[in-house]
């Protein structure tokens, strides 16, 4: 299903921390010594936008589409994700992430996204009045507005190598 424009704010950060997916995952395996640079970039991705992101989805998204009783479990594993990685972040943050954490965790923010693409705003977009999501889309405007909207370009350790 195309994305509502009202959610397309979240999608694009969605890709942004999916590219990161990508790159750690054909990075592997990620040595000691290039572990900071690695967590470095993801400590720095989380204070200038996924964090904002996080905050906009637990106070906007997720009361609305707490509303449908189909989507309250989603939206309760959903928060768990949140908590969970937002654990991995402050990991990452303190530089102790080991290179066997550091894929865990792209594979656990890769799997969050892809559920809240595919089930959390596909459903939303189905159960929610055009006018509904305009105004969620508003709100979800200004709340992003802290975030950086520059797209940070990744280091030498960490830029996109080549799949294996």
């Amino acid at each position: 299903m195309l994305r509502d424009k009202s959610l397309i704010p979240l999608s694009h950060q969605h890709q942004r921390a999916l590219a990161l997916c990508v790159r750690i995952d054909r990075a592997q395996p990620i040595s000691g010594e290039n572990l900071p640079a690695w967590q470095s970039e993801i400590a720095r991705l989380f204070l200038q936008e996924i964090k904002v992101h996080f905050a906009a989805e637990e106070r906007l998204v997720f009361p609305v589409a707490r509303n449908f009783p189909e989507l309250a479990a989603l939206v309760e594993e959903l928060l768990a994700d949140h908590a969970q990685l937002s654990e991995d972040f402050a990991r990452a943050e303190s530089g102790t992430m080991s290179a066997n954490h550091l894929l865990a965790f792209a594979q656990r923010l890769s799997v969050h996204i892809r559920k809240e693409e595919r089930q959390l705003f596909e459903r939303l977009q189905e159960l929610m009045k055009p006018e509904e999501l305009a105004a969620l889309g508003a709100r979800l405007e200004d709340a992003l507005k802290e975030a950086t909207q520059a797209c940070a370009l990744p280091n030498e350790t960490t830029k996109l190598r080549p799949a294996k």
